[in-house]
Formats: C-alpha cells, structure tokens, sequence
C-alpha cells in the first residue's frame, strides 16, 4: 500500500530541508536563490533534482559519480513561461497542446506550454522498493482548451534508472489536440558510440534548417557528408561539426519493434540507455550539439512526432486528436543500465 505525502510550497525554503529519510531513500527540499523550489530525491546510486512547482522538470541527474546533464549557461533554474530561458535542465515534458520548434507560421512558443507550467499540486508516494514524485497541472483558456497533466518521476531503490511519465486527461467538451516529447537533454560524452534496436538506415538526418540554427559553411558540408554516407554520428568523435546542431529522426518505430531502446556507451563501459513502448511514442529525435557554452547528446527523445511544430505535425497526419474525457499516457524509463 502507497504512502502518500503532500507537498506545499512553504516547504521549501534557502535552508535544506529533509522532508523523507529511510533506508532506501532522502528527499531534501530547498529553494534556489532564484526563488524556483527545487527537491533532491536521493538513492544509493545517486540523485535526481526535480522542479515540483515548474512542470515537473528534472534539473539535474546524476548517478554512478556521472553528471548526465548537458552542459549549459545556467547555473541554477530561473523563473520562466518558456523553457528556452531557463534551458538547463536535463529533463522536461515537451507539449502538450504543441510541441517542438515552431516554424514560422506557428504561433505556439518553444516546445509548448507545458515545460515551464505552474503546476497546482505536487506529492510523493512511498510504494514498496519505489519513491514516486507526482503532480497535477490544470491547462483552461476561455474559449479554448482545457485538459489535466500528471506528470510523475519514479525512482527505485538501489537502481540508476528512474521512469518519466506522463498523463493527459481532455476535460473540454470538444477533442484536443495532443503532442509529447519526452525531452532528456544528456550530457555530450566524447568518443562515445549509439547502437539501437532499430536499424541503422532507421535514422534520417533533417534536412530543414529551423530559424534558430544559423548555418556555416563547414555544417553545411558535413551534412552534405552525412547524407552522402561518407561521415556517420555513430560515434562522438568529431565535435568540430556539431555546431550548430546536427538532428536525426526515426519514424514509425513501431515498424521495427514494439519496445525501442537507445543506448549511448562511453570510452569507460557506462552505458546510457532509453526504453518506451512504441504504441505510445512512436517517434524519435537524435540531437547532438557542441560548441563552447552547451555540449548535449540527446541520443533519444521520444515522442508521439517529430518536434517541428503544430502545423507540421497537422500536415503529416501526426497530430493527436484527443477526444472528450478522453486519457494518454506515456512512460520512459532512462538512466544508466
């Protein structure tokens, strides 16, 4: 039987406070000197920091003595509506009503609403071997959309992998429209290498160039390279051209295999992996960049499409129509193997 414990926000405050201690487990909440509460959930492997209060982001991950964070400029979460002015975190839901990166006749911001949301409720659930961090976030705009999020992270006793979820609930009266990425921004390891359960041939290099990435001359021919099959990311060993950044996508994983799994495995054995099902992400996205203030080897980011906004995804026959009352879930379960 699960053990549930209310959190609320005068909780967390600039002195550490432990709020769960056992065998298994040590919750700390705290503020951060940008006013954003931040909870430091802890096993014998390591610790996740999770924003209960800011979309249920992961800031920082780091287990086995390994930091899987990207490198960034941010030295601590700020407050903020758009995920893009706080982008230092290694974890955040990407959706829900639009995702990915908006062309230019789009009107959604950055990888939606749902990243940096305001969430109204937060708890934990001591359960067994498991410590799972909930919370609940109510989306309702006059003459709009109205849905309920639950995002959750699980952690497990003496494990380096933890679960992500999520759930989406239309409470409107009309189908809304639905995109997720889960959206795991892991640290850029040098001379690692990718391997699948999904052929090779499987990942495409995007070929469109999003406003954000501003080209060069040398990209450009790398690229070029690529697509000609004479250059391969199949190892992080030329990171020269990885700025701006260099995308692959994998469509319809379901074609290949009902449980996808990625891995990222270092010089020293250290093996990252993602898992998920297929039936409910059935897309993924391969980021790599490098350059002297963020180095990130995102090597899966699943998701129900490619992240190119709303009205790539409306075209692409990509786009969820969630009906009335209607629930999704989606789980990923990511860490070290």
């Amino acid at each position: 039987m699960a053990t549930r414990i209310a959190l609320w926000r005068t909780l967390f405050t600039e002195q550490p406070r432990t709020i769960v201690e056992n065998s298994d487990f040590t919750v700390t909440a705290f503020r951060y000197a940008s006013g954003v509460e931040g909870l430091k959930v802890e096993n014998s492997r390591g610790h996740l920091v999770i924003l209960p209060w800011m979309g249920q982001m992961i800031w920082d991950a780091q287990f086995d003595g390994h930091d899987l964070t990207m490198r960034n400029m941010f030295s601590q979460p700020k407050p903020a509506s758009e995920v893009v002015a706080t982008y230092g975190c290694f974890a955040f839901h990407s959706g829900l009503l639009a995702n990915g990166c908006p062309s230019a006749e789009d009107t959604h911001p950055l990888h939606g609403e749902m990243a940096c949301a305001a969430m109204d409720e937060a708890w934990l659930e001591l359960d067994g071997d498991s410590l799972r961090i909930s919370g609940s976030y109510e989306y309702v705009m006059g003459f709009g959309h109205h849905y309920q999020a639950r995002p959750a992270v699980v952690m497990h006793k003496a494990s380096a992998l933890f679960d992500i979820h999520m759930a989406v609930t239309n409470l409107a009266s009309v189908a809304m429209p639905l995109q997720y990425m889960c959206h795991m921004n892991y640290a850029y390891v040098p001379d690692a290498t990718f391997s699948q359960n999904i052929p090779d041939t499987a990942l495409k290099l995007r070929e469109s160039v999003p406003a954000h990435v501003k080209p060069t001359e040398q990209w450009l021919a790398f690229n070029q390279r690529i697509l000609q099959g004479e250059a391969t990311l199949a190892t992080l060993n030329q990171a020269a051209f990885y700025d701006p950044e260099i995308v692959f996508f994998a469509d319809k994983l379901s074609d290949y295999t009902d449980r996808p799994e990625f891995r990222m495995i270092s010089p020293d054995g250290t093996t990252f992996v993602t898992r998920f099902s297929s039936a409910e992400l059935n897309y993924v996205t391969r980021w790599i960049l490098y350059n002297g203030d963020q180095q990130v080897a995102a090597f899966a980011l699943p998701a129900t499409c490619r992240p190119e906004g709303y009205l790539a995804a409306r075209r692409n026959g990509t786009l969820i129509d969630l009906a009335p009352q209607a629930t999704r879930s989606f789980t990923v379960t990511t860490g070290i193997a």
